[in-house]
C-alpha cells in the first residue's frame, strides 16, 4: 500500500465531510454544513476555504464523491441532491486550478465501492458491487479491479429498477420501514436489537426483498462479492438468513455458492471511498497493466 496521502471529499446535500487518508485510515478530518440554497459560487468558495488547510505538500491528490450525475472525464457535476444551484459545476477545473492538484470525481455510491475495493472487504475480488442501503438504494460497480461508472457515473442505480408495485428502492432501503409503518428504520433497528418479534419479522421481509434485488444484480453482472453499506446494513444480522433464503431460488447454484455478501466494516466509508478513487486512478496511470 502506498504511503501517499489523499484527500477524500464527500459532498452531501446537508453536509460536506473532508478527510486526509493515509494507509486506509482517516488521519485528519473536518465537516461543515452545506449552504444548500446558496449560489454555486458561494458553495465553491466555502469548499475551497475548508480544503485549503488540509492540502499539505504530502497530499497526492483529491478524490470526490457526489450524490448526483457526474461527468468523470471532464470533471463536471450536473446535479447534486438537495443543492439546487449545482446543475453544471466545473468542479475539477475550479479545484485543480486553485490547488494545482489532480482531482478525480464520481458518484458517491461508486466511491463507496472503490473504498471497499481499495481498503475494505472487497480487496480480494476483481468484480464486486457495493450497495448503499440508506434513505435510498444506490450501487457502485467494480469490474476487473476498476470502477465502472457508465454514462455520467450513473451505472448501478439499481434502486430505480421497477419491482412489484414500485421500485427496488421502496423495498430495499430505509423507505421500506418508513413507508410500511410510518416509523423510521432506526426505531425498527433498536427494537430488533431488543429481540422484538415484530421488528425481526420486518427485517426478515426486508432481507427477502433484498435477495430479489441481488437476483437482478447477479443476472446482469455476476459479481464475486456484494458489500453492503449505509445505515440499514447495520441490521445485517437480522436479515442475513432471509436474504440467503431468497437467494436460494437463483437458478445458477454455482454462482450463488461462490457469492460473498457482507456488510462493510469500514468507518468513514464515504471519505475513504473518495480518497480511494484518487488512489486507484493514480495506481492505474502509473501501472497501466492494472487497467487491463
Amino acid at each position: 500500500m502506498s504511503s501517499d496521502k489523499y484527500l477524500g471529499v464527500d459532498i452531501g446535500g446537508t453536509k460536506v465531510h473532508l478527510g486526509v487518508v493515509q494507509h486506509g485510515q482517516v488521519v485528519q478530518e473536518t465537516r461543515f454544513e452545506t449552504p444548500m440554497d446558496a449560489p454555486r459560487e458561494v458553495i465553491l468558495a466555502e469548499l475551497t476555504r475548508q480544503l485549503a488547510p488540509l492540502l499539505t505538500d504530502d497530499v497526492a491528490g483529491i478524490g470526490i464523491g457526489v450524490p448526483g450525475l457526474v461527468d468523470e472525464v471532464n470533471g463536471i457535476v450536473h446535479n447534486v441532491q438537495n443543492i439546487p444551484s449545482w446543475r453544471e459545476v466545473h468542479l475539477r477545473q475550479h479545484l485543480a486550478g486553485h490547488f494545482e492538484q489532480p482531482v478525480y470525481m464520481t458518484n458517491d455510491a461508486n466511491a463507496f465501492a472503490v473504498g471497499e475495493k481499495m481498503y475494505g472487504q472487497g480487496q480480494p475480488y476483481a468484480n464486486l458491487v457495493g450497495l448503499v442501503l440508506g434513505t435510498g438504494l444506490g450501487g457502485g460497480i467494480i469490474i476487473n479491479h476498476q470502477v465502472y461508472g457508465g454514462t455520467l457515473a450513473s451505472a448501478g442505480e439499481f434502486g430505480s429498477v421497477p419491482y412489484l408495485d414500485k421500485t427496488l428502492e421502496d423495498y430495499c432501503s430505509g423507505k421500506f420501514f418508513a413507508q410500511r409503518t410510518g416509523r423510521p428504520g432506526t426505531e425498527w433497528y433498536a427494537r430488533a436489537r431488543r429481540g422484538d418479534a415484530e421488528a425481526l419479522a420486518m427485517y426478515a421481509e426486508f432481507g427477502w426483498h433484498l435477495g430479489q434485488a441481488l437476483h437482478i444484480i447477479l443476472y446482469a453482472l455476476a459479481p464475486e462479492a456484494v458489500i453492503l453499506g449505509g445505515s440499514v446494513s447495520k441490521g445485517f444480522e437480522y436479515f442475513r438468513s432471509s436474504l440467503h433464503e431468497s437467494l436460494a431460488a437463483f437458478p445458477f447454484k454455482q454462482v450463488t455458492e461462490r457469492l460473498v455478501v457482507a456488510p462493510s466494516a469500514l468507518g468513514n466509508a464515504a471519505v475513504l471511498g473518495a480518497a480511494a478513487l484518487c488512489h486507484m486512478k493514480q495506481l492505474t496511470s502509473h501501472h497501466p497493466a492494472l487497467a487491463s
